[in-house]
């Protein structure tokens, strides 16, 4: 699977899961903290490989203050960013040997926004890793009750750790 026009993901997210990453085990993986986490669970269908990202909207989040007050929706950079997060959870571990890397993006391709995501929905991101390493490729979109709600094509490199 190369691109995502001719591909989609939704099969994933039937797939038997072997294992389950809880926010704890993500927050291992990437320097994401609340309030711009963006992920709550990681279901791990291949290991290195395929990976579906969850994320449970409350609507308590604090850019539906401003994203729209009247009918509030979760920005779409920050759905993209919520696919970023997954990815990183699930596998920094395999590229990040040394503990002292973070995934930055590197760029965006084929980016489509096809559907709002609101307060209550929740977020199932399948992911399949096209290319794994200090350079990685990921295909992925995102659903909400099995309507796709956005899609792209996303690359990443492991950049050097930020101090505070």
């Amino acid at each position: 699977m190369s691109d995502l026009k001719k591909n989609s993901l939704l099969p994933l997210l039937s797939m038997p899961v072997i294992r389950v990453m809880d926010v704890e085990e993500i927050k291992k993986n990437i320097p994401h903290r609340e309030p711009f986490l963006f992920v709550n669970e990681i279901r791990i269908l291949e290991e290195g490989k395929r990976c579906i990202g969850v994320y449970k909207i409350t609507g308590e989040e604090e850019f539906f203050k401003g994203h729209f007050p009247q009918k509030p929706i979760m920005p779409g950079v920050l759905v993209l960013e919520s696919i970023a997060q997954a990815f990183g959870g699930a596998m920094m571990s395999y590229v990040n040997t040394t503990g002292k890397g973070i995934p930055l993006f590197l760029g965006i391709e084929n980016a489509k926004f096809r559907g709002m995501v609101a307060p209550g929905d929740t977020l199932q991101m399948p992911i399949q890793v096209m290319r794994l390493g200090k350079l990685s490729r990921i295909c992925a979109q995102a659903y909400v009750n099995g309507n796709l709600c956005a899609e792209a094509n996303l690359m990443f490199i492991l950049g050097e750790n930020l101090h505070v």
